[in-house]
C-alpha cells in the first residue's frame, strides 16, 4: 500500500511510519526541520512569517494560497469567520 502522502507548502511529502514523522518526498528530509519555500512560487516566508503569496490582507488573522492546490487554500478573518478551498483563492483576489 505504501506511506500516506500529502503536500506541505506546494511539497509532496510522505509519513514515516518508522519514525512517526513526515518527510519531503524529493529529497526525504524531515518537514518539522526545514521549512522549504513555497513549492510552487519558490518564494520564502516573509519576515513576520507570513505566506509569500499573500502577504498581510486587511482583517485576516491567518491565511494560505494552498501552495498549487486550491482545495487546501483558506482565509481566517480575525471575527471568527473562516472560508476554505476556491471560495478563498477568490474572496483574497478581489
Amino acid at each position: 500500500m505504501g506511506a500516506p502522502k500529502s503536500h506541505w507548502r506546494g511539497h509532496e511529502i510522505y509519513f514515516d511510519a518508522d519514525i512517526g514523522e513526515w518527510r519531503y518526498s524529493a529529497d526525504g528530509l524531515l518537514v518539522k526541520e526545514n521549512d522549504k519555500p513555497c513549492g510552487v512560487c519558490g518564494r520564502e516566508r516573509t519576515p513576520e512569517g507570513h505566506d509569500p503569496c499573500l502577504g498581510e490582507l486587511p482583517g485576516v488573522v491567518n491565511a494560505c494560497c494552498g501552495h498549487g492546490n486550491p482545495k487546501e487554500a483558506y482565509v481566517q478573518f480575525k471575527n471568527g469567520v473562516e472560508i476554505r478551498g476556491f471560495d478563498a483563492i477568490y474572496r483574497a483576489e478581489w
